[in-house]
């Protein structure tokens, strides 16, 4: 330590690291300046917090994006193969009936199929409803139940 001219010790500032330096003291200010400074700290919390999931969604959607089309190259695949099963059921059924008629009853055999699967998609949408997030929706309303709470709380010392 250096001495000053009032014959105090000079103190050597330290560096503080911006994110867990103290805040500054709060007794002096206003509620007004208090809230506008809970406000901006909140602002910016929020702004930090959705720049890391918006970083997060987009690796994880570039992951999901070749897993994806890995599935559709995989049911295009499928729906030849199914195609030639159903040529090979058609050319089967003509060995004991006439082409025009195993064609016939392969085809009509398939839309019930796909009739019996659009009933069932149907009720499975109808128990989808409602569409609300209900778990997010709680949480959210949690959220802002604490900090309701401790800012009625924090005001009384």
């Amino acid at each position: 330590m250096t001495s000053t001219l009032n014959n105090r010790p000079a103190v050597t500032p330290r560096v503080q690291n911006p994110i867990t330096r103290p805040a500054p003291e709060t007794a002096d200010r206003s509620t007004a300046e208090l809230v506008k400074l809970a406000a901006e700290q909140l602002s910016t919390l929020v702004r930090d917090e959705l720049k890391l999931a918006q970083i997060e969604l987009t690796q994880k959607g570039k992951r999901a994006g070749v897993g994806v089309g890995m599935f559709g190259g995989a049911g295009v695949v499928a729906l030849y193969g199914v195609g030639a099963l159903l040529a090979a059921l058609i050319i089967g059924l003509a060995a004991v009936i006439p082409a025009w008629l195993a064609a016939l009853i392969v085809g009509v055999a398939l839309f019930v199929v796909a009739g019996v699967l659009a009933l069932l998609g149907r009720s499975q949408v109808k128990r989808a409803v409602p569409a609300m997030p209900q778990e997010t929706v709680a949480g959210v309303r949690a959220d802002i139940d604490t900090i309701t709470a401790s800012v009625k709380h924090g005001g009384h010392r």
